[in-house]
């Protein structure tokens, strides 16, 4: 008896935002991988010769626009664009956001009280209305046609406040206090909401929302002290690798998730476990 792949995404065109990223690579590579279409929207689009060192550029699996996803005419046209090429997406994976790493300057990770004003509607301005403009456009058209996931990714500090004592070190070193910012958090808590939303709100015309839910992911670039104040409170005792999410993207993007949405998939190694 032949039954059919619940996991399988042969063909499906799939949108994904800050596709160029650490996690967003791996997701476009894991998708391609599946037979599907993939669709980055990324401010900048490199030039090919570095693209092909992170992507194989196969033009029948892989496509870049230039979207600013925080533009509403930007999306439309960058929609429009995917649509005469391979028609309305099945999926659409919000994965763009910016964050305040431990590296950031003091002038944008000090004390709450002195956080930048600029700096808050810049984060919120990506995270959150970044999301919103895609689902209203992209979840718009997929609502159309009766059918579509979307997948918006989250983050353990928007579900928990950040522990703020594995930053302390900083400033032993600095001199001045590394606090971990409002705005990443405060942004990222509201895209559950956010999800619960539009699966209410499109839940009877075939369209999913559901959100993915990482803890961090370890980068060569972050130092060893972090690293390790990190892992001492991760109860699987070390931070992700970056393909670490990709099993929780295809089952929320293909049919085997197909009577689940409004809810939160959380992939992280423990951390909101206590």
């Amino acid at each position: 008896m032949n039954r059919k792949d619940v996991f399988d995404l042969t063909d499906r065109v799939i949108v994904i935002t800050g596709g160029l990223g650490q996690i967003g690579r791996q997701f476009t590579l894991e998708l391609i991988d599946r037979g599907a279409k993939v669709a980055i929207f990324n401010r900048r689009i490199p030039e090919d010769a570095i693209l092909s060192e992170r992507f194989p550029l196969d033009p029948e699996r892989l496509a870049f626009f230039a979207v600013d996803i925080t533009k509403k005419a930007s999306v439309k046209a960058g929609l429009d664009a995917l649509v005469a090429r391979w028609g309305v997406p099945h999926v659409l994976v919000n994965n763009a956001g910016i964050d305040t790493q431990p590296s950031a300057p003091p002038e944008v990770s000090g004390p709450f009280e002195d956080f930048p004003e600029d700096v808050w509607r810049e984060v919120l301005e990506v995270n959150m209305t970044g999301t919103f403009l895609c689902c209203q456009a992209i979840g718009g058209a997929m609502a159309k046609l009766g059918r579509g996931s979307i997948i918006n990714v989250g983050s353990i500090y928007g579900m928990l406040s950040p522990v703020q004592d594995i930053y302390a070190y900083k400033e032993a070193i600095t001199g001045t206090p590394f606090i971990k910012p409002v705005a990443y958090c405060a942004s990222k808590s509201g895209l559950y909401n956010f999800t619960r939303y539009l699966a209410t709100y499109w839940g009877r015309k075939g369209v999913r929302a559901n959100i993915l839910t990482p803890s961090g992911v370890r980068r060569d670039t972050q130092d060893a002290q972090f690293q390790a104040n990190y892992c001492q409170r991760m109860p699987i005792g070390r931070m992700a690798e970056e393909d670490e999410f990709n099993g929780a993207l295809i089952f929320l993007a293909s049919d085997a998730s197909r009577y689940m949405t409004g809810s939160n998939l959380v992939v992280d190694g423990g951390w909101t476990a206590w």
